[in-house]
């Protein structure tokens, strides 16, 4: 390479600059549960347009009703077609039969997998492992038209949920194949305050990211807690 080369070279990007996502809509299957309805609440305070969607059209209607901040509610499938970015925040033990009768309304959507594959017993929680190897990783090979990627598993659906917290101090480790995508799911978790978007890897690096949650269930269990995760020196 000449000096001219070097010269032309252009500038490594920043991995902070990250897109605007302020005019996207949300869908959040699963918007009913604890952590579906937090991200819903916290994403809605933030300014962004959000759908909650449920089996049960009425049961997403009247989550919405309740949360506020202009959230409206549908059935998982209407919430799915009308929303650019799609959050599965659905239970383990639903998560494969939803993604396979969504799989057309998710066609060309940036999905965004936070579901923890666990199970409990009298020791507490424990993490499993998908045939795929992790859950969104399962998403994926039941998607093959969206673009998949993985999110928020680390939230606590009470810090999200609780009206009277401000700011919510946590990073929020994203995993997908395509950088573009990854950086929209980043500047999402981003607009809710006190909370950072950070890159942590392709789906193959899931399986860990999900089953951290056994760890913290067992971290706020001794401590009575709501602890989440902080990347430090980053």
């Amino acid at each position: 390479m000449t000096s001219t080369d070097s010269a032309q070279k252009a500038p490594a990007k920043d991995p902070w600059d990250l897109p605007d996502v302020s005019g996207y809509t949300v869908g959040v299957l699963g918007g009913t549960g604890p952590q579906g309805k937090g991200l819903a609440y916290r994403l809605a305070r933030a300014g962004q347009k959000v759908i909650i969607g449920s089996r049960v059209a009425d049961r997403a209607e009247a989550a919405a009703a309740e949360l506020g901040h202009g959230i409206e509610g549908a059935d998982n499938a209407e919430a799915a077609r009308r929303s650019d970015i799609v959050i599965v925040a659905v239970p383990w033990d639903g998560h494969s039969d939803t993604l396979k009768a969504l799989r057309a309304e998710l066609a060309g959507k940036l999905v965004v997998d936070c579901v923890n594959p666990l199970g409990f017993d009298k020791k507490g929680a424990y993490a499993l492992k998908p045939e795929e190897g992790s859950a969104a990783e399962q998403a994926a090979a039941l998607l093959p038209e969206s673009r998949v990627t993985a999110a928020f598993h680390h939230l606590s659906a009470v810090l999200l949920q609780d009206p009277e917290i401000e700011s919510i101090d946590t990073d929020v480790m994203v995993l997908g194949e395509q950088r573009a995508d990854v950086e929209i799911v980043q500047a999402l978790a981003g607009r809710i305050p006190g909370m950072r978007g950070i890159f942590a890897g392709r789906l193959r690096n899931a399986h860990q990211v999900e089953s951290l949650v056994a760890n913290l269930i067992s971290v706020n269990r001794r401590y009575k807690a709501h602890g989440g995760l902080r990347v430090t020196d980053v």
